[in-house]
C-alpha cells in the first residue's frame, strides 16, 4: 500500500508516493501592454499565436472550436530539455476579462490569463499551476525545474509586451 504525505509550502505542494513524486508548482507573472484590452485578449486567446510569444510551446495542432467560444487541441512543449505532448482545452472564457486553459498529457496544468484595462493600457496576468512527475532525484532537480519555468514566465510576458510594441510602431 502506498503512503501519501502532503507537505504545504508557499511555492510547492508535493505528494510523496513510494516511487514517484508529483510536484505542483505555481508561476505568476504580470505585464502592462500598450494596447486596447480587446486586441490583447483576442491575440492571446487564439491558440495558433501561442508559439509566437511562448518559446517552449513548440507546436499547436488539431485545433477545434468549442461551444463555449474556446478551443481544444494538441500541443508539444519543451521543458528541462525534454519534449512533452498533450491536449489542451479552453474551459472558461470571459471575453476581455479572463480565460482558463487546462492541459493534460506529459504535463498537466491550469493556465489562467486575466486582463484589466485602463485607457489603452492592458495589464495581463499569467498564472500557471503545473504538475510534473519526477523520479526522486532530490531537491536540486526540483529547484532547477521550478526556476526554469519561472524564467520562462518572464520571457513569455516580455515577448508579449514586445509584440504589441512592434504592432504600435
Amino acid at each position: 500500500m502506498s503512503r501519501i504525505y502532503v507537505v504545504y509550502s508557499e511555492l510547492i505542494l508535493m505528494r510523496y508516493e513510494e516511487k514517484e513524486r508529483i510536484e505542483v508548482a505555481r508561476v505568476e507573472k504580470e505585464v502592462s501592454v500598450n494596447a486596447p484590452i480587446e486586441k490583447v485578449f483576442s491575440y492571446i486567446s487564439e491558440p495558433s499565436n501561442l508559439p509566437e510569444f511562448w518559446p517552449s510551446v513548440m507546436e499547436i495542432k488539431d485545433v477545434e472550436s468549442l461551444p463555449n467560444s474556446g478551443y481544444s487541441g494538441k500541443w508539444v512543449y519543451k521543458m528541462g530539455g525534454m519534449s512533452f505532448q498533450g491536449t489542451a482545452e479552453y474551459t472558461e472564457i470571459f471575453p476581455n476579462q479572463w480565460l482558463v486553459i487546462k492541459t493534460r498529457g506529459g504535463v498537466s496544468s491550469t493556465i489562467t490569463w486575466t486582463f484589466r484595462s485602463r485607457e489603452n493600457i492592458t495589464k495581463v496576468t499569467l498564472t500557471i499551476e503545473y504538475k510534473v512527475p519526477i523520479p526522486l532525484l532530490g531537491k536540486l532537480a526540483e529547484s532547477i525545474i521550478v526556476k526554469m519555468n519561472d524564467q520562462e514566465g518572464d520571457l513569455v510576458m516580455a515577448n508579449l509586451r514586445a509584440r504589441f510594441m512592434m504592432a504600435n510602431q
